[in-house]
């Protein structure tokens, strides 16, 4: 029942967000995802570890392919997200944690960041990322 509660909770936030305010869900979820594989990694769930990574690659998927190429940002965060998207790969044949809170840190950078500009554009403000 909770789930489905939740489940129905997202559907409309997602329904009724921005471009802007999916993108930070989707840093967001990739910060979700990073920790539950962190915690069945100590516990050893390396199957369940994968599905949550393969849930981390699809976000940075979609990330790459919502990507607008006229701009000049584009390209470098096309090869950024596409190096995490090969490191969590990587991770999931060595299995060495540090790679996980390496992609981790990663997730939750782009997550303030962009919470933060997103937090600028509505209140006008010009300097709120420095």
């Amino acid at each position: 029942m909770q789930n489905a509660i939740q489940q129905q909770y997202l559907k409309v936030q997602v329904e009724t967000a921005s471009p802007g305010e999916l993108t930070l869900l989707l840093y967001q979820e990739m910060v979700k995802s990073l920790l539950l594989a962190k915690r069945l990694y100590s516990q050893q769930q390396f199957e369940n570890m994968n599905n949550a990574l393969h849930k981390v690659r699809a976000i940075l998927s979609e990330l790459m392919i919502t990507l607008n190429m006229d701009y000049e940002i584009a390209k470098p965060m096309r090869q950024l997200y596409e190096f995490y998207s090969q490191y969590v790969a990587e991770f999931m044949i060595k299995r060495q944690e540090q790679m996980l809170d390496d992609v981790l840190d990663f997730a939750r950078g782009m997550a303030d960041t962009w919470k933060k500009a997103i937090l600028s554009l509505k209140t006008g403000e010009k300097h709120v990322l420095t």
